[in-house]
């Protein structure tokens, strides 16, 4: 029983943060959806987590692959629950769409057997003004496809940026990112909303950052979601183990 009692701990002392700046509010993670599988892929030792997205999830324009978000999120998880095997692998990259993504979800879901798979979507079709519908179709698809392979899973939106909102009607695509999480019943993760608060508090603006400062501050950036987002995984482990 002391055992299990100092587990149940363990799993609910989640990630710490080392720049209060990065936190996201206490509404933001109070829309975050259980996460059972996680759960229990931390208390039998080994959590496998498979991030698909498009571009960001390979770090363009920082340091390197280790200074991207899923990287850091490897080490966060890793710090925040320690004794516990943490592997996060990335599958996807600049121009990779939703329907890229749901053909390796058929391969990479049954290889690797992920208990968390992290989904960033809708940058590209919203970049390219991609057709609403089958975006939808392919998230349901996917989704369905995650809860059939037994794994949580967790939607991520596109990253904020002034060009991105002047060119493309990205509100119709974040629409449907709300309505696909919704109906799957997963969290979605508000990255756009989440980056244009860090954009309007000052705290972090990599389009207007000088260009000798912008790969430091895309770190920061990376270091920022990363942590916002181990917060959010730590809330759904303590909502599925009942706090």
């Amino acid at each position: 029983m002391r055992a299990c009692a100092l587990l149940l701990l363990l799993l609910l002392a989640g990630p710490a943060l080392a720049d209060p700046r990065c936190a996201p509010s206490s509404d933001f993670l109070a829309a975050t959806r259980p996460l059972p599988i996680m759960a229990h892929a931390l208390g039998a030792g080994t959590l496998r987590v498979l991030v698909l997205g498009s571009a960001s999830v390979t770090g363009p324009g920082g340091s390197g692959p280790d200074a991207a978000w899923p990287a850091r999120l490897q080490v966060l998880l890793a710090e925040a629950y320690p004794g516990r095997t943490v592997e996060v692998a990335v599958r996807g990259g600049r121009g990779v769409t939703v329907q890229d993504h749901l053909a390796l979800l058929r391969a990479e879901a049954t290889s690797l057997a992920p208990a968390l798979v992290i989904w960033q979507a809708g940058t590209v079709e919203a970049a390219r003004g991609s057709d609403l519908e089958e975006m939808s179709d392919a998230l349901q698809a996917g989704l369905d496809r995650i809860r059939r392979r037994g794994a949580d899973a967790l939607l991520m939106d596109m990253q904020w940026s002034r060009f991105l909102r002047a060119n493309a009607n990205t509100e119709a695509y974040r629409d449907k990112l709300r309505l696909a999480a919704a109906a799957a019943g997963v969290t979605l993760f508000r990255r756009w909303e989440l980056m244009e608060e860090w954009v309007d508090s000052g705290f972090l603006d990599i389009e207007r950052t000088p260009p000798g400062e912008r790969r430091a501050a895309i770190d920061r950036l990376n270091d920022c979601i990363a942590r916002a987002l181990a917060l959010t995984l730590a809330e759904g482990v303590r909502e599925a183990l009942g706090r």
